[in-house]
């Protein structure tokens, strides 16, 4: 149950608490994994997932007007907001929403260089935090034409001749590549999100962009199931109501797709992620692949690392700020990876950890400020929203313990008057 902006599981209700707890909506997800979040103070996003082939799918992201339920059915209204393909057995997963209209004051400038903007163009920028150089950081990844046109090539078939020639020769035995099913399907599922996804509209880091404009956030991949990338996809003003005609209605009828306008490639298995209070930056737990490791089956990732690198990234640039907190650490291999997730308050981070701790770092200077034990792995993090020194750590020992800074607690007892007549009468009491 989710009473206000936050995480919603796959199948949400939304009370209301004026008429002793009417239902007014069902919300589903579909994986759970998805999560969902508020858009704003009546809509939620939710996703749902469709199987295109073996490896390949479709999630859809659903704007959901929660309290405008069917009262007979419950049904919340729904509009469709993207459809998205996925490669290689990914999938959309931690969606959540930064609202650009709060840059303009924001809670923490970083010392650093801002870098170029990326160059405006028609494919969405991609930037490898595992390469060995900005120039490489810089380029759009376009890996996966060459190879399909190498395909096209070794059948005779030019890119401009279409789909339906390449499925044609196939099914009749024309082309006879020799590759795999799963690398063949997903050479035809990229080439099928070239030349059927409509294109980016606008230039994440234009001048003139809106402030009202919000940004969807999600991990994703391409290259293998674990999320390896952060996907990033305006949401325009029009595009935040139900109401009106249905989203999708002004793409062309071969436009089955939306393409995403900015993609991170983080170069591991992200496990959580978490927005500062001004929405400016975001902050991401992974776990590190090796360096140049080559990915030949995606239901076959790399190793991760026992160590999680904290990024931190400024979502008005789009690029990386600084990568300095190591200090918490995770155990689990791929297949049983999970989520550990963090918060962000004025001041400090805090994330959870598998050996048993959270952790709180100073967002200023990257100083460990405290470990907070636990019997068990920590998964979830919380800072209060009206007191950042107060947070709240989720561990699987099954607890849920509350901490305060010493420097809170001393405020708090300074401030507690001393009951010092209720002494003096207990004392006299004893005595007598």
């Amino acid at each position: 149950v989710s009473l206000g902006p936050g995480a919603i599981s796959s199948r949400s209700c939304f009370p209301s608490l004026a008429e002793n707890f009417t239902l007014l909506s069902r919300v589903r997800n579909k994986p759970y994994d998805v999560f969902g979040c508020w858009l704003n103070e009546t809509n939620l996003i939710s996703g749902n997932l469709h199987r295109i082939g073996r490896i390949t799918s479709c999630s859809v992201l659903w704007l959901n007007n929660a309290f405008q339920g069917i009262e007979s059915e419950n049904v919340n209204v729904v509009k469709r907001l993207f459809k998205i393909q996925n490669l290689n057995a990914s999938t959309i997963r931690t969606v959540m929403v930064a609202d650009c209209s709060r840059y303009d004051s924001p809670d923490l400038l970083l010392d650093y260089e801002e870098q170029l903007a990326a160059s405006s163009t028609s494919t969405c920028p991609v930037f490898d935090l595992g390469s060995d150089s900005e120039e490489e950081e810089a380029k759009p990844k376009q890996a996966a034409e060459p190879a399909v046109q190498e395909l096209l090539d070794d059948g005779g078939v030019p890119a401009e001749d279409g789909l339906q020639q390449l499925f044609d020769d196939i099914m009749e035995g024309r082309v006879r590549p020799a590759m795999t099913d799963m690398e063949l399907e997903t050479k035809v599922a990229e080439l099928f999100v070239r030349n059927r996804t409509k294109p980016p509209e606008l230039n994440l880091l234009s001048t003139d962009s809106n402030s009202k404009t919000k940004y969807l956030i999600f991990t994703t991949g391409c290259l293998t199931y674990s999320p390896h990338q952060i996907g990033i996809k305006r949401i325009l003003p029009h595009q935040m109501t139900t109401a009106g005609p249905v989203l999708g209605e002004e793409r062309r009828s071969d436009e089955f797709f939306d393409s995403l306008d900015h993609v991170i490639d983080i170069h591991g298995h992200i496990i959580g992620m978490g927005l500062s209070p001004d929405h400016r930056y975001l902050y991401v737990n992974s776990r590190a692949w090796p360096r140049d490791c080559v990915i030949s089956d995606p239901m076959q990732p790399p190793p991760i690392a026992e160590e999680i690198d904290l990024h931190v990234f400024d979502l008005k640039t789009m690029k990386e700020v600084k990568r300095a907190l190591r200090a918490h650490r995770a155990y689990t291999p791929n297949e049983e990876c999970f989520f550990i997730f963090l918060d962000v308050s004025r001041d400090f981070v805090a994330s959870g950890a598998e050996d048993r701790h959270g952790y709180i770092w100073d967002r200023h200077y990257n100083i460990c400020l405290a470990k907070l034990q636990h019997d068990n792995v920590v998964n979830s993090v919380a800072f209060s929203p009206v007191e950042q020194e107060l947070l709240l750590t989720a561990s699987d020992d099954t607890t849920i313990k509350v901490w305060r800074s010493p420097r809170a607690v001393r405020s708090q007892q300074a401030r507690r008057p001393r009951p010092r007549k209720l002494l003096f009468s207990w004392l006299l009491n004893q005595k007598s």
